[in-house]
């Protein structure tokens, strides 16, 4: 069986893993072997990686886009690589195969692992340039963060949808939907507006 991994660190309206599930499909993975997460790759106890490395036997094949996709810690990754292993399984990372099936080559191995080096050194760097970015922002006076909801910065849709939600026509959901505003955020908006 031949499943994939696709990943981003974030929710569905702010990437897009379309590219990701394609590239997979592509390779031999199909809509019910594929598994998406939205989190962030240095989180060790991702569900949906988790379950994926539970279901796999032995002889499968596990496909992800690139190493970073998988995990951005090199301590997982090493982990995998020892999964893999005693599974047999073939890893496709990219275009960087890695047959465990049979023994791995120390090489190869190697490669992986520093393909895994390069991926936490990444993401680490950019985590160290956001936050030097937000230093030097509040340096020069600007506020960080998102801005505070007033009732004078809610979008003109709400307004609109409104008067439906207030006379029962409408409930939180469909109001979110009609908005296309997240559930969490209408929530917000309206205890602004009803405390008024």
């Amino acid at each position: 069986m031949i499943y994939g991994y696709a990943r981003c660190s974030t929710n569905e309206q702010l990437q897009d893993i379309n590219r990701q599930v394609r590239e997979l499909k592509l390779k031999g993975a199909s809509d019910t072997t594929i598994y998406l997460e939205y989190e962030s790759g240095t989180k060790v106890d991702r569900v949906e990686l988790l379950k994926l490395l539970n279901v796999i036997k032995i002889g499968d094949t596990l496909i992800a886009t690139e190493v970073s996709r998988i995990t951005r810690s090199t301590k997982q990754l090493c982990e995998i690589i020892e999964l893999a292993k005693a599974k047999k399984i073939k890893l496709v990372l990219g275009n960087f195969v890695v047959d465990c099936s049979k023994e791995l080559d120390p090489m190869t191995e190697g490669m992986l692992k520093m393909m895994g080096v390069f991926s936490e050194l990444e993401r680490n760097i950019i985590s160290q340039r956001v936050k030097s970015g937000m230093q030097n922002a509040k340096i020069k006076g600007k506020k960080i963060g998102r801005p505070q909801v007033t009732a004078e910065n809610i979008p003109n849709i709400f307004y609109k949808h409104y008067p439906k939600y207030k006379n029962g026509e409408i409930n939180k959901k469909e109001f979110s939907r009609l908005c296309s505003i997240s559930y969490p955020t209408v929530y917000k908006y309206l205890k602004i507006v009803e405390a008024k």
